[in-house]
């Protein structure tokens, strides 16, 4: 029943956070210059002012500012995104269209950056001072300082241009056809090197995490105690120092969430990944305000539902951590 309440409570503050988000988003974006009329009328070779007004009365941009924010509220209760200027249909097809893809995405590079970095980072601990340690720490700041987008165009040139290994763009391969295990496996090596550059990043601050969480657990008293009862090593790592040196990592999971979306916007663009980051990507360039804030939109609940299941594993990881109102 406690952690039934402290779900309910967490889901009420995730509502206001995102609607807090929402309203600056909306303002932010309509502060932005450009406007999309003007683009709309250009693209269909009518730039006289009479036709820009009429585009802007279809598409409610002639209303004032908070008129259409709460306009905009409205529709969201009923799970209405409104229409894409750009492509003249729903917003919310589109985005279900993209979604699929960033979170084969992001799900993987999350699942390979964690089982990586702490994988890493316990092995530098146990082996704190040595060859491996340096090599795992030199090597995790190495991927730390090297942006996304410079990985993501070197691994293209090595393993797709230089080795003909892996593809070097989209999610499947054009006009290939396939169906059943041979799409996934298709699938899969083409997601491999996206997930890949979006992870290192995130598996070099796990590993380092993880390895200074670790080393600070190995000086406690139940360590030692447990050492000196006779507790086999792998057993004292795995039930002692890991579960608790993992605590770290989630928070920093729960943090790292919205970096990742972030990130996945320049690793879609570079590998041509069609998902909601170049979606964005795409609409802010043809200032495709509803397209713009429903990707905003969906990734707020994402980053929030992350924070959530993050609160959640905390409690289960270490269960004196009592959970908080």
């Amino acid at each position: 029943m406690e952690r039934l309440l402290f779900f309910a409570r967490r889901c009420g503050k995730a509502v206001l956070v995102i609607l807090f988000v929402i309203a600056i988003n909306f303002a932010l974006i309509r502060a932005a210059p450009g406007d999309p009329a003007t683009i709309l009328a250009g693209e269909s070779g009518a730039v006289d002012a009479g036709f820009v007004e009429r585009v802007r009365k279809d598409y409610g941009l002639d209303r004032p500012l908070p008129v259409q924010l709460f306009t905009y509220m409205k529709q969201l209760l009923s799970f209405d995104l409104g229409n894409s200027y750009r492509e003249n249909r729903p917003v919310k097809e589109i985005i279900l269209e993209k979604l699929p893809a960033t979170l084969l995405l992001t799900l993987s590079a999350f699942v390979f950056s964690i089982a990586v970095g702490v994988g890493l980072g316990i092995a530098a601990a146990r082996r704190a001072g040595s060859a491996l340690d340096a090599l795992i720490t030199a090597g995790s700041l190495v991927f730390f300082a090297m942006p996304l987008f410079w990985f993501g165009l070197l691994a293209i040139v090595l393993f797709s241009v230089k080795l003909g290994w892996l593809p070097p763009y989209g999610m499947s391969t054009v006009g290939a056809d396939l169906e059943g295990w041979r799409a996934w496996l298709d699938t899969a090596r083409h997601l491999l090197m996206p997930a890949a550059t979006l992870g290192l990043f995130y598996v070099a601050v796990y590993t380092r995490v993880t390895r200074a969480a670790a080393m600070e657990v190995m000086d406690q008293d139940f360590v030692k105690t447990a050492h000196a009862k006779g507790v086999p090593e792998s057993r004292i790592w795995r039930r002692h120092i890991l579960r608790n040196a993992i605590l770290p990592v989630i928070t920093f999971v729960s943090l790292q969430a919205g970096h990742i979306l972030g990130g996945s916007v320049l690793v879609e663009t570079v590998f041509a990944w069609p998902g909601i980051g170049r979606l964005a990507f795409d609409a802010l360039f043809q200032r495709d305000y509803n397209l713009l804030l429903a990707v905003f939109f969906v990734s707020s609940v994402m980053v929030v539902v992350f924070n959530l299941v993050a609160d959640l594993l905390y409690s289960l990881a270490d269960p004196r951590i009592e959970l908080q109102k």
